[in-house]
């Protein structure tokens, strides 16, 4: 039986170098005969992830398929192996097909209200009583995710506003938990926020709103948090182009003001904490360390930061890491990331499913 072998530390276990062995593109933890050595030192670290990510979109809506391909691929690079895609108006499925790509977990499309979201980009829904139904439709089309516009600017109040009502968000979100997906929204402001957490949601994307009330709510429940901090770097921009709407543009820039503090606070309460780049759109794929150096700058360790892109986002995904009869998905590093997160720029080794690239 021929396979691969790979020594290093293995994290998150850490500790003494151990021997690892890939067949068929499968993690063995037993030896095995004739295999080829094709990394020996450094630390071996299960594929990265990026969590909030746009697989498809650009700048000005979606891209085509050669260009989505190009996307990945700069995540790749990275290291990133595990996608999980949170809403895209391009259907991605045929890069799943392919065996040098990084995995892709689809959200479907966002479902909003008409014009409270980016043109174009998600589902409008004109009945709101129509969201449960939507959302049976995103399950069918995704790969157990739905994602959710929870709140954007309202022109007629000139502020950050709740889409969707406490109780439609229940039924919605009954719907996907009935069909085994998970719910995730994007939400901004602080309104949003209750309803969500209420109706039972299990992820909150960007969460620059949260209070202590729903800090202490997500902590309970175990609600995820994907905070996007990069791409909240965005905040005082778009506020410098809303002039026409000044409470909305106040607003805004009060949670970016906050925001470091806010996202300390859910992390020391414990609310569970992933890493997503948001990129697509305004945001470069292949930015994922630079969200790892920045959850930590938030008060994560640099092995919680580096586990809020790797072994924990993969366990909370549904994906093992490095184990027995696990896909070999591996990236190595000469120096040790949880001693100097900027080590995650330079990988030695990408292997996705047991494949070696550069």
């Amino acid at each position: 039986m021929s396979g691969l072998h790979l020594r290093g530390v293995v994290l998150p276990e850490g500790g003494d170098p151990q021997d690892v062995w890939v067949v068929n593109g499968r993690i063995r933890t037993k030896p095995v005969p004739g295999a080829t050595t094709v990394s020996s030192g450094g630390y071996l670290v299960p594929g990265l992830v990026d969590a909030h990510c746009h697989v498809g979109l650009g700048a000005k809506g979606a891209v085509d398929l050669p260009e989505a391909v190009d996307q990945v691929l700069a995540d790749r690079r990275t290291g990133t192996l595990l996608i999980r895609d949170c809403g895209s108006p391009l259907d991605t499925r045929p890069l799943q097909e392919r065996l040098d790509l990084p995995r892709i977990i689809r959200a479907g499309r966002h479902l909003a209200r008409p014009k409270r979201y980016i043109k174009y980009l998600g589902v409008e829904i004109e009945d709101p009583a129509d969201l449960p139904s939507a959302v049976a439709e995103q399950v069918a089309a995704g790969d157990g995710w739905v994602k959710l516009v929870g709140d954007w600017i309202d022109r007629e109040t000139g502020d950050l506003a709740p889409l969707w009502t406490e109780d439609v968000l229940t039924e919605a979100i009954k719907v996907a938990h009935e069909n085994k997906a998970r719910v995730t929204a994007h939400v901004f402001g602080e309104e949003a926020l209750p309803a969500l957490l209420n109706a039972g949601i299990d992820c909150i994307e960007h969460g620059t709103g949260l209070t202590d009330a729903t800090i202490e709510q997500m902590a309970r429940n175990r609600t995820a948090l994907v905070p996007t901090l990069i791409n909240i770097e965005n905040f005082p921009a778009i506020a410098a182009g809303a002039d026409k709407y000044p409470t909305y543009q106040g607003h805004m820039r009060d949670l970016y003001a906050r925001n470091t503090a806010t996202i300390a606070k859910a992390v020391e309460a414990g609310v569970p904490v992933f890493a997503g780049t948001d990129a697509g759109g305004g945001i470069e794929h292949g930015r994922i360390v630079d969200e790892v150096k920045a959850l930590h700058g938030v008060g994560l360790s640099t092995t919680q930061a580096l586990g809020a892109a790797s072994w924990a986002a993969r366990e909370w995904l549904g994906f093992p890491s490095l184990t027995e009869g696990a896909a070999a998905d591996i990236v190595v590093y000469d120096a040790d990331p949880r001693a100097d997160l900027d080590a995650l720029r330079h990988p030695k080794l990408v292997m996705l499913r047991g494949r070696i690239h550069a």
